[in-house]
């Protein structure tokens, strides 16, 4: 059991659940087990500066309120949303104040990652002198939040999506615990109830939590909370996704993986999750687009089309019946033959043209619109491809000091084997050319 009186009664049940020992905390034991560093800091009461980088409902607060309980030091929050520099100012003199007294501070700056730029600044000088231990807490990627200068004085510990079995511990130490969870409301909850409760929060302690106090108070006193009305009261969660942020990136990400590794099912759930969370469909379908060019190419070249397709059919039908369209693409893109030989092709040509900027275009292939031109020689021993039978006319097209390159090698899916046996039976045609005629006929790269 939790100590009593250590928390109000009106204080919501996931705030008077938190732990206040490291033995009483649960998950995170990448972090927090034996003989990993961060939790062995704590035992030993040498904490350093920290960033606690983690989802909602992951336990960062709990765990900068535990170090500074295991290590005996004041804990000082502090609110970018609410305080400014002043305040900063005030909790720094007060901290080396409590320093001259022999105690430490704790200085815990919940989204930190609001944090401007001035109030990050103010921190730093504090943080070397040791007058205050900074710990962060944040749900966004601090390499991107905040500064460099903040960012070499701590160090970054990563916390993870809790597992259900955690969450399941947390949930049953709610329901019995009587002196500040909901033991003395004699709640019937059947071992379905939680475990669906726990399986369904998304690895939020918080979520859990408020979800079962919701319950609670509606069934009331030695009331039963059944597995129905747990997913009943959990139906209006909101997916994780934030459309500027992390979550948005890494599901766009997983998108992109599982099309590229040929699992439509993969593709249809993560899509599913972007849609369900609040993600733009257009960006989707952008998305897809260009998935089709990098990871299909011209192993299935109607892969391009009907991404374009896709796209238009949102722009006219709109959510949500467009976004069956999109299902629709990315099941395509998923089981449709892959090659990205056109992707790395493109980047090739790409470094190529930067390394030879200046190369001229061949005399023969130049434009010719006027008299002076053509005595110059440009357009000189062009040979129309359309005069010829086969519609093909071995020439060189590449500059003098690219001839032979080679940047589109076609894979051996789908359209490309036919791709490939085309080029074959030109670079025979060059071959023959040369043949008949020595030197009279350069290599044109294929």
């Amino acid at each position: 059991m939790s100590e009593p009186g250590l928390f109000s009664p009106l204080e919501p049940l996931a705030a008077r659940m938190r732990p206040r020992t490291l033995d009483l905390f649960v998950g995170q034991q990448h972090l927090l087990a034996s003989g990993k560093p961060l939790g062995d800091a704590i035992r030993r009461g040498d904490v350093g500066s920290m960033i606690l980088w983690g989802p909602p409902g992951t336990g960062k607060t709990t765990l900068a309120r535990v170090v500074a309980a295991h290590t005996d030091r004041a804990f000082v929050p502090f609110s970018a949303v609410s305080e400014g520099v002043p305040r900063v100012r005030e909790i720094l003199k007060e901290a080396d104040e409590r320093r001259r007294l022999g105690r430490g501070t704790i200085l815990f700056c919940d989204e930190i990652h609001r944090f401007n730029r001035a109030q990050q600044d103010a921190f730093l000088p504090a943080v070397e002198q040791g007058i205050v231990t900074l710990i962060g807490a944040t749900t966004e990627n601090p390499s991107f939040e905040l500064n460099g200068a903040l960012l070499s004085r701590t160090r970054v510990w990563v916390l993870e999506l809790l597992a259900w079995s955690d969450l399941r511990i947390l949930i049953d130490r709610a329901i019995g615990d009587r002196d500040i969870g909901l033991g003395r409301l004699e709640l019937a909850v059947p071992d379905d109830a939680r475990d669906a409760l726990a399986q369904a929060s998304d690895g939020d302690a918080r979520r859990a939590l408020s979800v079962l106090e919701a319950a609670a108070q509606q069934v009331g006193h030695a009331g039963t909370i059944s597995r129905e009305l747990a997913l009943e009261t959990l139906a209006t969660r909101v997916a994780v996704f934030d459309k500027n942020r992390d979550a948005h990136y890494d599901l766009i990400s997983a998108l992109h993986k599982a099309i590229r590794g040929s699992d439509p099912q993969a593709a249809l759930y993560w899509l599913a999750r972007i849609i369900a969370g609040g993600g733009d469909p257009m960006f989707v379908a952008r998305r897809l687009v260009r998935m089709a060019s990098e990871d299909i190419g011209l192993a299935d070249p109607q892969a391009l089309g009907t991404a374009i397709a896709g796209r238009d059919a949102l722009h006219f039908l709109g959510s949500p019946e467009g976004e069956l369209a999109l299902a629709e693409v990315a099941v395509y893109l998923a089981v449709s033959p892959k090659s990205n030989r056109v992707y790395v092709a493109w980047g090739a040509a790409q470094a190529a043209a930067a390394n030879s900027p200046a190369a001229p275009v061949p005399l023969h292939i130049r434009n010719a619109p006027t008299g002076l031109m053509k005595d110059l020689g440009y357009g000189a021993g062009y040979s129309y491809p359309h005069d010829h039978p086969s519609g093909y006319r071995p020439q060189a097209y590449l500059p003098e000091t690219l001839l032979g390159s080679i940047f589109y090698e076609p894979g051996v899916f789908g359209y490309e084997r036919r791709v490939t046996e085309r080029l074959s039976w030109w670079a025979e045609q060059d071959r023959k050319a040369r043949s008949a005629e020595p030197g009279s006929v350069k290599p044109v790269g294929q």
